[in-house]
């Protein structure tokens, strides 16, 4: 197709609109950086507003403001009598009330938790922010804290839902102060405690204080029992110009004495404190009534220690001292995890005396001190007793928990030797055990024992649980001189019992179970064996011969006893030597502390001349009564008598022979700890001459006859 021309009056197309262009150099991030910085300074210059008319009217105009927000945040009536100020000094919060008063919940007996004359302070702003309450300074004058706690465990420190449960009171760290005639109230009737503080009038002049010293003193009552105390702040220059404080501080109460000195890290800061404690007194068991801690009363004493606090706990470090003439050492810990006391110890001794042990077990240690073993008898009655029974302190025992660990290197006394004792004491509401209780007896041998006291039960209950391991007897009783060298038995015992009440005495006294001491075979000296069977004949031919120390040959021995509320009775008593069977009947009560024993001993080899007649032991623990000559004897010496007058001398000898016809014990069951009716010959027979082990009764053998006539 041919082309188109276009003819001249063709109209052309209209051009494309143009858009208008953009001003040279505009940058769209730029723009938003621009109004990002135009938003922070009008919001800076209207900060540095606030800032300025706080400053130049010093916040005056809040106080109706603060008073309402004050009450509403903590539920109580929160009055400012005259200035207020409160606005910021820089960056930091300064806040001044005069006639400030601060409401009590309804239930406290005072009307105000809080009121002053005058206070000033400052807080720092960042650390506030972060939920840290930390004041570079704080002025009070006239100031009166109230701070008291109720039944309920509540308190008046607490704000908010008057009802609702006390929290613990945490002091705002307050970097300096200065206090004039301000004096705080607390009372715990948990603690049984209530105390009044003072702090001396203190006169300043900028950041020097021209007093040396900031005084304060106290009084007040701590479980029934008053106490004062007085002290002081002995760098207050240092104080007010940032630096650490110096405290010390005394206080008494009664014959109790404290005395605490070092560094605190900010004048209301304990936290990470340097402190050095040192107490005194006659008693131990008066300071601990402080705390409702129940103790032994012990001899007087006097400890020094590092004390801080770390988080919830107090902590004694590098304690030491001495109570009565035993040393002590270590560390301790006070804490209330979950509003319950607790204490913890790491405790040693290098040398403890036996009169300091004995409070522990219920002996008074001054009197023990004073006058002995002697000391440990009372008079009930016409019978004399030796066990303790001192009370275990119920009440005390149920407000606190414990646990401890003792180590003494050595005892001071002059019976068994006794050394490396190691004691784990733990306490969790009411129940108490000392487990495991162990120590070295003799250089030779070890004691182990598991003891609990369950005092969550109304009849406390007691369950004694304690193991001796083979034991050389010549060490055992080297410091008595029984046994010499030339003793080579040993022995071992195991004593399991449970009984029930609040003393040891009560205990025993209801107590079951059993005693058993075993003797393997062995060597004793002649002389002490002889006498207690008692065989004239041998004794006499041993004497002339000069043979008292020759050693003679125990096979197996077994001295146990069956213990039926608190009546204990042998079962069996036997103990087999290369000459002789001894046995023995009865027993003894924890009840009264009697004993009623008749030993006996059958000779295996013929002897001319035996008394063959039970060796009686009666009377009590702590006295202790033997009979040589018993009915048996005598009748045997009248029978004696009678045949030397109707037939010859040698009739009367006749009367005191012993066949020599005693059985060989199985050593097996001896050994074994078997009760009387397991024990055998050993030719297999049941041995009837062991008695029963039910009943306490020394009833005697009957006197064996001789050609059947006696």
């Amino acid at each position: 197709m041919a082309d188109i021309p276009l003819s001249a009056d063709r109209p052309a197309p209209p051009p494309e609109p143009r858009r208008p262009a953009s001003p040279a150099g505009r940058d769209p991030a730029r723009t938003a950086v621009a109004t990002g910085v135009s938003i922070l300074a009008v919001l800076i210059g209207l900060l540095f507003l606030v800032w300025l008319v706080l400053f130049i009217t010093k916040g005056r105009f809040l106080k109706p403001t603060f008073e309402r927000i004050a009450s509403s945040a903590t539920e109580r009536r929160v009055r400012v009598a005259g200035d207020f100020q409160f606005y910021f000094d820089f960056i930091d919060i300064k806040f001044l009330a005069d006639g400030l008063t601060v409401s009590n919940p309804a239930w406290a007996p005072r009307p105000n938790f809080f009121e002053s004359r005058h206070i000033e302070t400052r807080v720092k702003t960042f650390p506030l922010i972060f939920g840290k309450r930390r004041a570079e300074f704080l002025v009070l004058d006239g100031g009166n804290v109230d701070a008291e706690w109720d039944k309920q465990r509540r308190n008046t420190w607490t704000f908010g839902d008057p009802n609702a449960k006390g929290a613990p009171f945490q002091w705002p760290v307050i970097d300096r102060a200065i206090v004039t005639g301000t004096t705080a109230r607390y009372v715990d009737p948990a603690l049984l405690l209530e105390t009044d503080i003072k702090v001396d009038t203190v006169r300043a002049s900028g950041t020097t204080i021209t007093d040396n010293r900031i005084n304060f003193s106290g009084d007040g009552t701590l479980r029934g029992k008053r106490f004062t105390m007085n002290g002081g702040i002995l760098s207050p220059n240092s104080t007010v110009t940032f630096g650490r404080t110096k405290l010390v501080m005394h206080a008494q109460s009664g014959p109790t004495l404290l005395d605490l000195n070092g560094v605190l890290p900010a004048a209301t800061q304990i936290e990470g404190s340097d402190l050095n404690l040192t107490v005194r007194g006659p008693n131990l068991r008066l300071l601990f009534d402080f705390l409702g801690v129940a103790v032994p009363d012990t001899r007087r004493y006097r400890f020094n220690s590092k004390l801080t606090k770390v988080g919830g706990e107090w902590r004694f470090t590098r304690l030491n001292g001495f109570f009565g003439a035993s040393d002590l050492a270590g560390d301790m810990t006070i804490s209330l995890p979950n509003d319950r006391l607790k204490i913890a110890a790491n405790l040693n001794s290098r040398s403890v005396d036996i009169v300091d042990i004995g409070p522990f077990i219920g002996y008074e240690p001054n009197a023990l001190a004073a006058k002995g073993a002697t000391a440990a008898v009372a008079q009930t009655g016409a019978a004399p007793r030796i066990i303790p029974d001192a009370p275990l302190r119920i009440e005390q025992i149920k407000i606190f928990d414990a646990h401890v660990n003792y180590k003494v290197r050595d005892v001071k006394q002059p019976f068994v030797p006794v050394s490396n004792i190691a004691l784990t004491f733990d306490l969790d509401h009411s129940l108490m055990k000392l487990s495991p209780l162990t120590m070295d007896i003799a250089d030779a041998g070890h004691l182990a024992s598991d003891i609990s006291i369950n005092a969550r039960v109304p009849a406390v209950l007691t369950d004694y649980n304690i193991r001796l391991s083979p034991t050389p007897l010549n060490k055992l009783f080297r410091k008595s001189g029984v046994f010499n060298s030339g003793t080579s038995g040993t022995i071992k015992a195991r004593i399991q019992m449970k009984g029930t009440g609040d003393t040891v005495r009560e205990s025993l006294a209801s107590s079951n179970g059993r005693i058993a001491i075993i003797l393997p075979r062995g060597t004793f000296w002649t002389q002490y064996v002889q006498l207690a069977e008692f065989d004239i004949g041998l004794f006499l031919q041993k004497l002339l011969q000069d043979q008292l120390k020759k050693p003679i040959e125990v096979n197996c021995g077994l001295i146990a006893f069956t213990v039926r509320d608190g009546v204990a009775a042998a079962d069996p008593v036997l103990i087999d030597t290369d000459k002789n069977v001894m046995t023995a009947k009865g027993g003894f009560s924890f009840k009264d502390e009697s004993m009623n024993l008749a030993f006996r001993a059958d000779g295996k080899k013929f002897s001319l001349f035996s008394g063959q007649s039970p060796v009686g032991i009666n009377g009590h623990f702590a006295a202790p009564g033997y009979q040589l000559i018993t009915p048996q004897l005598l009748a045997r010496g009248g029978a004696a008598l009678a045949l030397g007058v109707v037939a010859s001398p040698i009739g009367a000898v006749l009367a005191f022979v012993d066949p020599g016809d005693a059985k060989d014990a199985a050593c097996g069951p001896v050994l074994s700890g078997a009760r009387a009716g397991a024990q055998r010959t050993t030719e297999g027979e049941p041995r009837k001459d062991v008695g029963t082990g039910k009943g306490p009764d020394a009833q005697p053998a009957k006197k064996k006859k001789f050609l059947g006539i006696f």
